[in-house]
């Protein structure tokens, strides 16, 4: 399965030795704490960032093998807003990942996501440790904070995998809806559970493991594997493919309005896909231009100004 996803960076990157086993990702942790009082010893987020930055980095997170250039870029930005109690901290978490377009030196997003539901509890140099088998841990407010992490971190793989080949990330779907079911409980802990709101972790998970949705996966692979990483060797196939992606999300839209998920693919593609389309024909711009509309409403004006 992981083997499409080496022989495309092998070519597409300049050659690294062989670390062997290496992580998965390259992941870049901020701790940002403007917003919290100065009461608190700001030396405790410059530790919590280098744990957690250890934590994401350092840990096994599938049983393959990746190479040190093939290793998933992104990023988690922790801004925390108060702290609620000693110890415990109100944050939200912007997470960004991107994956390299073949014979390109561009990276398009995979994700590019805020999540406003962070509580969790940090003690300066307490162990930051996720057991899949235990996630909610002896302690709910420490236990989150690395439950949301891992959740993103196989997420973001899944993603990753379903973009090189068809259908590929489920493994990694499955984990991340295994740290939900067994998410950590507490009065001021949210972003679980399917009442928490429309654009939290449960329904971003329950689209991509949900069967009636199961034409976002083939939209993923046509978007990047059949659309973006064929722009250099067939400029006019790729930009047809990724118009046929965005036909497939349309009739998706339709059959499910307003999904966590349609809001969650085109978060953060509308300069990318106005430089696609901007060299289409005239028939293609149009078409492009109705469908956006209807699944990026918010950029829709940008789409009609910048693609008439």
């Amino acid at each position: 399965m992981h083997f499409i996803r080496i022989s495309i960076l092998f070519i597409t990157l300049f050659a690294i030795p062989n670390l062997g086993d290496a992580q998965e990702l390259k992941a870049k942790v901020t701790v940002m704490a403007a917003r919290v009082a100065t009461t608190v010893d700001r030396k405790i987020f410059t530790t919590l960032q280098t744990q957690l930055n250890n934590f994401m980095n350092n840990r096994k997170w599938t049983s393959d093998v990746f190479k040190e250039n093939e290793k998933i870029e992104c990023s988690f930005i922790i801004n925390i807003e108060s702290a609620v109690e000693p110890n415990i901290y109100k944050a939200s978490l912007t997470i960004q990942a991107a994956r390299p377009v073949f014979n390109a030196s561009y990276q398009a997003a995979l994700v590019n996501f805020i999540d406003q539901e962070l509580l969790f509890k940090y003690v300066e140099f307490q162990p930051v440790e996720f057991n899949e088998n235990r996630v909610q841990g002896t302690d709910a407010g420490v236990a989150n904070l690395t439950a949301v992490l891992a959740y993103y971190a196989y997420m973001i793989i899944g993603l990753d995998y379903d973009s090189f080949s068809p259908k590929s990330g489920e493994t990694f779907f499955r984990k991340a809806q295994n740290i939900v079911n067994n998410a950590p409980e507490g009065s001021k802990i949210a972003g679980w559970r399917m009442f928490d709101g429309l654009r939290n972790r449960y329904w971003l998970n329950e689209n991509l493991i949900n069967t009636k949705f199961n034409i976002i996966h083939d939209v993923i692979y046509t978007y990047y594997r059949a659309g973006l990483d064929k722009l250099i060797e067939n400029e006019n196939e790729a930009r047809a493919n990724i118009l046929q992606a965005l036909i497939q999300l349309n009739a998706l839209n339709k059959e499910n309005p307003n999904s966590m998920i349609l809001q969650f693919f085109m978060q953060g593609k509308t300069a990318e896909l106005i430089g696609i389309f901007k060299k289409g024909t005239f028939e293609e711009k149009q078409k492009a231009v109705e469908l956006l509309s209807l699944l990026d409403i918010p950029n829709a004006n940008k789409y009609k100004e910048e693609l008439k």
